[in-house]
This record gives structure tokens, sequence and C-alpha cells, in this order.
């Protein structure tokens, strides 16, 4: 890369002149702002004492170096402390042809001639990598696959916008890790036993009548919803009597109150593998999981691998004995065993109940050991959102007392909560928006603007209603993915589908447009293209396009880096920008210099690749046409 080359002569100039030795890897160069000319910028302050010269003359020196030692660098400029770089054009034009792959050019310009319709395409931008099993007793981060655990739903309740984001994070930050040479394992631990869970199934045994999805007509995630919603409102009546009844406080009436007690007794029967209730258990969970699949695969999102609770919190309960056995957890006077956390200044954390019966920490302990053992991965990242902070804090705090080789390669992906216009969810109370309605509405909301628009009157309606699956998924997807994970955020199904804004149809109706120009330019024109003219000179809005482009490879490792899915959706925001000023400003075909419209279609053709590569890392799919 240009910067290496650059790095080492600004290292070889100060051992020249100053008879010191810098590494060429400490120096650091950096975009140049878009309000200076130039291409890359070094920070010359380092250098000043070596030379015993000011800033400026010390730049100057640098400058006239680097015009000597590296082909590429053309030109340069000084603005107080700061050198800045100009490149030469070839340098330019030879990345862009060096970046067009030859096959690339085959594959999309087939692509684009023969998919002359809005059909989805059902692919997959992370392959999945087969994972051996087997325990490792070596654990070195850097050699070991990273975990990714997204979505953990309940199976008492249908997945919502919550879980959308979750799910969404989870994928692209999956993708981003692959992409980045990552061996990465999707994974999705479902909770399907605790109270909660018990809740569903006891409002189902005492109200349900025998109800099921088939005669009932629902998803069975949302059927089993509906009765988690309908304990709480009966709970709500018999805690509001015994208020009324006894004066106590609301918490307490609802403790006391049989329904709740009926529930308790519920799941110390499951976890004593009472047949009836297992059995009602199953059928339940059953249903769930046919309308979760469903959604994950409209949602477009998949798992390498499954894990359940009920099966975990077992090895988790082996485990916590274990931990009391050898000392490094205790038992009080009831029976029940915790971890003492009054080293780190924390108060305790129970692990057992003292009726035997496990909490979610019991859980995770043994989800974490069954990856181990399964996976040995150097990373375990955990995307749940921040209301969790303190708990995976403590997870990993837990596993250090029981000395587990791998307590510090856990790492909690928080994130903030979703919000609607007219405030927070909550789910007992059915005021959640459901994942699938929210999806149908986005579908809906791309059909409507779509329509206005007036563009798809040569679609079938097949092609029409993909089409708008396309946009509805790619608009919702975009407006979650753009915004930093660590913030709170507000959804707008209107203003996420605005054509013009900063969103997923805008970026999709410029891959579109570029799509509709190579079709027009035709395979023997592409061909023409490809081959490389070193006599093109740029002007400022292809150099500043290509430059965008340049960056892709940056982006991608920083978004990987930091599990930020909002660095590559912005910076594919940049791209689409970028492209319509360049595309508004010069024509393409029509441009009279063969070279030049040549060069333009290399320019528009890296353009599309890196639109659909980055959008694919985010889940997202581009149509050819709109």
């Amino acid at each position: 890369m240009i910067e290496k080359k650059i790095a080492i002569a600004v290292a070889e100039t100060v051992a020249e002149v100053c008879g010191q030795t810098v590494d060429h890897r400490d120096i650091i160069l950096q975009k140049t702002r878009k309000d200076v000319e130039g291409d890359l910028t070094l920070v010359v302050f380092p250098f000043v004492k070596a030379f015993r010269q000011s800033p400026e003359q010390v730049a100057g020196i640098l400058g006239k170096a680097l015009l000597e030692k590296v082909d590429d660098v053309e030109h340069y400029t000084v603005v107080k402390g700061f050198l800045n770089l100009i490149l030469a054009d070839r340098y330019w034009s030879g990345f862009l042809y060096n970046a067009v792959d030859q096959s690339a050019v085959e594959k999309e310009t087939t692509q684009h001639q023969d998919r002359d319709s809005g059909h989805r395409q059902e692919r997959d931008p992370a392959q999945h990598q087969e994972t051996g099993p087997g325990k490792h007793q070596d654990h070195d981060p850097a050699r070991h696959p990273v975990i990714v655990e997204y979505s953990s739903p309940n199976t008492n309740k249908p997945l919502h916008l919550g879980h959308v984001r979750n799910n969404l994070l989870g994928y692209s930050v999956a993708c981003l890790l692959e992409a980045a040479g990552k061996k990465v394992i999707r994974a999705n631990l479902v909770n399907d036993r605790g109270i909660h869970i018990c809740k569903s199934m006891l409002a189902w045994l005492k109200y349900g009548k025998g109800v099921t999805p088939e005669t009932s007509g629902k998803k069975g995630d949302k059927l089993v919803g509906d009765f988690y919603v309908k304990f709480e409102s009966e709970l709500r009546k018999q805690a509001g009597e015994i208020m009324e009844g006894k004066g106590v406080s609301e918490e307490e009436a609802r403790n006391g109150a049989p329904l709740m007690q009926e529930a308790r007794d519920l799941l110390r029967r499951w976890e004593q593998r009472d047949p009836g209730v297992v059995e009602v258990w199953k059928k339940m969970n059953g249903w769930v999981y046919e309308g979760f699949d469903a959604t994950y695969k409209r949602m477009g999102v998949r798992f390498d691998k499954m894990y359940y609770e009920s099966d975990t919190y077992l090895t988790g309960r082996e485990i916590v004995l274990e931990g009391l056995r050898d000392g490094a957890l205790y038992q009080r006077e009831d029976g029940s065993v915790w971890a003492d956390l009054g080293r780190y200044k924390m108060d305790g954390k129970l692990l057992l109940r003292a009726d035997g019966t496990s909490v979610y920490m019991t859980q995770d302990i043994g989800t974490a050991q069954l990856r181990y053992e399964e996976f040995a991965p150097g990373q375990m990242i955990y995307v749940v959102g921040n209301e969790q902070d303190h708990h995976f804090k403590v997870l990993k705090l837990i596993l250090q007392l029981l000395g587990k080789p791998y307590a510090d390669n856990i790492h909690h992906l928080s994130y903030g909560m979703v919000e609607l216009p007219d405030g927070r969810m909550k789910s007992r109370e059915g005021t959640v928006v459901d994942a699938d309605d929210l999806m149908d509405e986005m579908v809906a909301t791309a059909r409507r603007t779509t329509e206005e628009l007036g563009k798809t009157h040569d679609f079938s309606e097949e092609d029409k209603e993909a089409l708008y699956h396309t946009i509805g998924m790619g608009a919702l997807k975009y407006f979650i993915l753009r915004v930093d994970p660590r913030k709170n955020m507000l959804f707008n199904p209107e203003e996420s589908i605005d054509i013009n804004g900063n969103t997923g149809p805008f970026i999709q109706y410029s891959y579109a447009r570029i799509c509709s120009v190579l079709r027009k330019a035709g395979e023997p024109r592409l061909q023409e293209a490809f081959r490389m003219d070193e006599s093109i000179r740029m002007n400022k809005k292809e150099k500043q396009l290509l430059k965008t482009l340049y960056d892709y490879d940056q982006v991608l490792a920083e978004a990987a880096s930091e599990m930020s899915p909002a660095k590559m959706a912005n910076y594919m925001y940049e791209v689409a920008r970028e492209f319509n000023q360049f595309y508004h400003d010069h024509s393409i075909l029509n441009e009279p210099d063969r070279s030049t419209s040549n060069f333009r279609l290399s320019l528009s053709q890296l353009t599309a690749h890196v639109i659909k590569t980055g959008m694919a890392l985010l889940g997202i799919e581009v149509p050819v046409r709109m």
C-alpha cells in the first residue's frame, strides 16, 4: 500500500538527515481534510525535535524527500505542521483497474443483462464455515473462532422491535468479523425455561380450552404470547383484590397471589420433570419455534448453533456445585448457593435458590462452558441490551472465581434500546411492536412509496412483491444499523424509507441506477472499459469518488474491530452520495471521449461492487432495478 511506502520513506529520511532510527510502523498517515488540497496527510510535529527546525521547515524537507523516493507522490503542500501529499492520477487509476477484477466484471455483466427484474437474490453474505468438535488445551484467542450470540428469545412471546435490533446487529457483526478474516459461529441461546415460560403455560392450561395455532389460525409464537399477556391481566386482577383487602404493597400482592403461586409450583414440577408438565412445555415451545423460524427467515438471519437454556442450566448447576465443593462459592443457611463478590466491592450473587432451582446466571455459566468445550472460541460475544451490563460484568467475575480459562474472553456487545415516537414497549402488557407486524408495515410502506413514483409499470406482479420486500427490509435494516449500537434510538418507519435521505432505499436506488448504466453499456463495452488507460486525467468528482471507494478496506477493518455496523452503514451512504454527485455532473455513456467514458464505466462498476458487498455485510439486498 502507498501508506506503507510513504512511511518507510519518511523513516529513511529521518535516519539520513538526523541520524535517528524511527520504526515506519509508528508513522501515521491520515486522510486529508476535504477542504484542503491533498490525499494523505502526515503530522510532522513528532519529528520537530529530531530535525531541530520549525514544523513548516520539517514538512518541506520531508515533502521534497518523498517526491524523490516515492514515484506516486506527485506534489505536496504545507499547512503549519501538516504535510499534505497529492498522489498521481496513475496511482488512483491503477487502484481502480486492480480492484475491478476481470471475473467480477463478467459476473456483474451477466447479472445486469440476464436478471432484468426486481427479483430478490437468495444469498447469504456470510458463508457458513464448518467447526470441528473437541476440547482444546491451548487457548490462544488469535487461533480460535469467535462466537457471536444474538437473538436469545424467550419462548413465551413473539419477537418484537427490540429483538429486531438485536438480530440485525448480531448478524451484521458476525458478517463483518467474517469478512475481516475471523472464523465465526453464529449462536442463539433460547430461553425456554423459567417462571416466565410457566406463566404462559399456566394461562393456556387455565384459560386456553385446548386452542392451538391450527384451530386459532395464529402463528404459534403469537398464540403463546397472547397467553403471557392473559396471565398478567389475571394476575393484576388478583393482586388488586389482595391490595384492597389486606392493604399490602403491589409487589407483596403479586407475589402472594394464587396465580403466581401456581406458576411457581409449575416451575418446580417442570424441574422435577413431571411428565404432564413437560408434555405441555414441549408442545407450546414447538409452536413458538415454528413461529420464530418463519420470522428469522423473513428477517434474513440465521444461526450455526442453537443452545437451549433447558439444557445449559444443568451444566451450569454442575459447575456451581463443583465450585461449592472446591470452596470458590459458599452456601447460606437456607441452602442457597452464592458467589462472594466482596473483593470487587459488589454484592454477592445468587446462583442456586434454596429450593435448588437455577437462575439466569447459572445457565450462562453452563452455556459458556459448553461453548468452550465444543469450539474453544477466542472470544464469546454476547449481543444483549444495555440493561444487562451488570449481569455480564458479574458473569465474567464469577467465571474468574471458578478459575475458568475463558473468563477474560467474554465480551458483552451492549446496545441501546429501541423506542417509538409514543414511548417504550412492555411485553407483559401487550404493548410491544411485533416483529412480523413491523415487517408487514415496512413492505406496505415500500409498496405505497414505489407505486407513487410509478416506476414499476413493466414489472410482473411477482417481481413487484419481491422488490417491495427488498426495499422494505432494506429500509428497516439500514435505519437500525446506521445508529451507533451503544446509543438508544427512535425508530420512525416513514423516515426510514425516504428515497432521498440517509436511508437504505437511497443506497439501493443508487445501486439500481448503476446497474441500469451497465446494462445499457453491454458486455463488450464493459470488457473494453476494463483495459487500463494511464493517460486518464481525473476531475475532482471522479477522484473524490475513487478515494471514497479506496477507503473500503479500512472501514471494514474498523467496523469489525469496533463491532459497529454503523461504520459500514454510514460509509455506504457516503459512497452512494459521492456517486450521485459524480453522476449528476458528468455523463458516462454519452461522454464523447471514449477513454473518459470507459474510465467512468469502470468507476461505476467498482462503485456497484463496493455497494453490493458492503450492504451484504449489513444483511441488506440491493435490487438491480427499482
